[in-house]
């Protein structure tokens, strides 16, 4: 089994900056594409960032040139660095790992409230 546990939210005013980290631990093969996810109020769950095992990243464009989605391989962690947070960045924040080799599994996070005043 693999958990992943998820820390950094909190309430922050717009303009502000907060970073999310995500880490993995248990029966890991192999750390494959990892990625954030966020579910506002009354919304559903959207993919906002993905980075793969050697780095590659992919954004939103709600989030593009905001946020930075980075990972430590000899960690196990994947980070968030959201600056120029916005009212309607409000949600909770979860990660995702795709673990395995030949079975592949994906795993999530239980989520870390981030709340952006204005």
């Amino acid at each position: 089994q693999v958990q992943l546990v998820e820390s950094g939210g909190g309430l922050v005013q717009a303009g502000g900056s907060l970073r999310l980290s995500c880490t993995a631990s248990g029966s890991i093969t192999r750390l494959n594409d990892m990625a954030w996810y966020r579910q506002g109020p009354g919304k559903q769950r959207e993919l906002i960032a993905t980075i793969s095992s050697t780095g590659g990243t992919n954004y939103v464009d709600s989030v593009k040139g905001r946020f930075a989605i980075s990972r430590d391989n000899a960690k196990k962690t994947v980070y968030l660095q959201m600056n120029s947070l916005k009212p309607e960045d409000t949600a909770v924040y979860f990660c995702n790992a795709n673990v395995g080799i030949l079975r592949r599994a994906e795993y999530w996070g239980q989520g870390t409230q981030v709340t952006v005043s204005s």
